[in-house]
This record gives C-alpha cells, structure tokens and sequence, in this order.
C-alpha cells in the first residue's frame, strides 16, 4: 500500500515521545461532534437511508449521490468499472496529486501518464479519463469550473470521463462541479472527511449520470456504509450552524498558519485545512519536527515537499512556532 499521512503510531514507533501533534493530515482538528448512533443503527443491517442522499445532494448542491466507504473506495473502484465498460482507457492524472487515483488506474491495467496542471489541456484530446484533484491535494492548485465543464464535454464526446476529486472542496465551494453531475462523462467525488473532520466515519459521495452510479453501486455491493455512519452523516450535512461556525474558523486558522509560515520563510499555498511547499531539504526538516513530536507529511521524489495540516489547540500553535523558530537557527 501507498504512504500516507495519519501513521501516527509509525511515528511513535520511531522517534519515541507520546505527546504528538499530528500535522500530516488535512483533517479538521474540530471535527463534528457525532451524537450517538440509535440502537437500531448497530443492531440492523445498513440499509440504505434515503435521508442521507437527500441530505448530501441539498449540501453538494448534486442532483444525485452514491454514498461510498470514503472516496478511497470509489477511487479503487472507478479503474476496474470503466474496464469493465468499456476495456483499457487512456488515462491522464493531474500530477502531482493524491497518489492513489494514478496507483489504481495503473494498477488495472490501463495506459497511465501523469501530467502537469498546467498542461492539461493539450492533454484532453488524447485521453480517455482524466483524473484532477480540485483543489489539489497536496498543493492547493485550483481549476475553474469552466474548464473542468470544457473538458468533460470534450471527453464525453468521445466516451470519456473526467473524475473531479473534490475531498478538500467545503472550503471552495465556488469552484465545485458537484451541481453538473447529471452531464455526460462528469463524475466527481466528494467526502465527509476532511472538513467535518469524520475521517473514521468512512464516507464519501460520488456523483455521476444514474446510470453510472447505478453501475458502480452494482460493483461496490450492498451495505458499503455503516449504520451508524449513515446517522452521524445525516446529522453533519444537515446542521447549517455548525458548517457556518466551521467555515470561519478554519479561513482564520487557515489564514494564521500562511502567516506563521511566511513570518519563518516558508511561501507556502494551499487550503484553509492545509498548506504545502516545495522544500530542498524536506527530509531534514521532516526529521527535524519529528524530534520535536511534531509529524508533518514527508512528499519526497520529484515532488519533494512538505504539508502541514493545522493544530487543535493553542499550546500546540506555540509549539510549532517554536520548532519553525529552531529551524531558521539550524
């Protein structure tokens, strides 16, 4: 299996010390607070609750949803369903970006190649799927709506997808394709995650024509999302408060973590939930932080960098200020 951020118990295991403060995710550190699940909720099977796509479409802004076990399931998913439809494709994934979606894609089978943000359009006409992560995780690039509606129309032309992974997209829900999802070839990707700050509840939303999503539910099998994932969802989606609440504090956590970095030299971009930047010495800095019980995600190779997620508390603020401060005297 591929890295990824969260493998706190790794950095444990390595470095020692208990009092860590997880940086490597893009997760909200002020998750919802779930109310407790019915007990109908563990003692049935999951049916599927209507409730909940009415709840995530009125959210989404998309006419119709598949609710998915995280948007990791559909991305496994997706490569093996359009093989299954329609044979080997010409894949495109945006790169850099969430390393999974060019892992599976290459990993059934199809003719893979990975392409800079700034050269997919002359990518488009000699594809058949392409694959962008909006806003791009890890580094927060952004594509317009506009152009990502071109593309699709471009590739569903032909018969081909665009997959749009929106999972970072609650912070910029301007640049959402969610509410076009009925259009041919238009398949996007959402997820419960990263802004309710519920990565454990393991649920995510596609959205794509009925009959894809129809296909793809085939695929996937009955009872995909628990019961009591199911209740907790229908709760966030539905509490127009608490988003409103989380909205700003995360555009103002978001704003002071730009700033810490850039008062320490780092030019940083990103999201409100995370910033990223190319480092020459990512590795060291990377150990650096983790000596200080500070893990922050290590991206090595050709996209060398560095993405930090934001603290859950004050104390922790201070602490990584004070290990950016030991950085500049090294």
């Amino acid at each position: 299996m591929l890295e990824h951020g969260g493998n706190l118990r790794a950095a444990k295991a390595r470095y020692g010390g208990t009092d860590w403060i997880d940086l490597s995710t893009g997760i909200n550190p002020h998750g919802y607070p779930a109310p407790a699940p019915s007990s109908d909720a563990w003692q049935r099977l999951p049916e599927p609750d209507p409730d909940l796509v009415r709840a995530a479409c009125a959210y989404y802004g998309a006419p119709h949803l598949l609710p998915v076990a995280g948007t990791q399931a559909a991305i496994q998913a997706l490569p093996r369903l359009r093989a299954e439809l329609a044979g080997p494709a010409r894949v495109t994934v945006a790169a850099p970006s969430y390393a999974e979606h060019a892992h599976h894609w290459r990993r059934l089978g199809h003719a893979m190649r990975e392409v800079a943000y700034d050269s997919l359009d002359d990518a488009i006409g000699a594809s058949d799927v392409v694959v962008v992560v909006n806003p791009n995780n890890p580094t927060g690039a952004t594509v317009a709506p506009e152009r990502l509606l071109g593309w699709a129309a471009q590739l569903a032309a032909r018969g081909g997808w665009l997959v749009v992974d929106e999972a970072f997209g609650d912070t910029a829900r301007a640049l959402s394709v969610a509410g076009h999802v009925g259009r041919p070839g238009l398949v996007v990707l959402r997820s419960v995650g990263k802004f309710f700050g519920l990565a454990g509840l393991r649920l995510g939303f596609v959205g794509a024509e009925e009959p894809l999503l129809a296909a793809l539910g085939d695929l996937l099998g009955p009872w995909t999302i628990s019961g009591p994932a199911q209740e907790v969802a229908i709760a966030a989606l539905r509490d127009h408060g608490w988003q409103r609440a989380t909205q700003t504090r995360l555009a103002r956590d978001g704003a002071r973590m730009h700033a810490l970095l850039a008062d320490h030299g780092i030019d940083a971009h990103g999201t409100p939930l995370f910033h990223w930047w190319a480092a020459p010495r990512a590795e060291d800095f990377h150990q650096h932080m983790a000596r200080r019980a500070i893990w922050v995600r290590l991206f090595p190779g050709a996209a060398r960098g560095i993405r930090v997620g934001l603290p859950g508390n004050e104390s922790a603020w201070l602490r990584i200020e004070q290990a950016l401060r030991e950085w500049n005297d090294t």
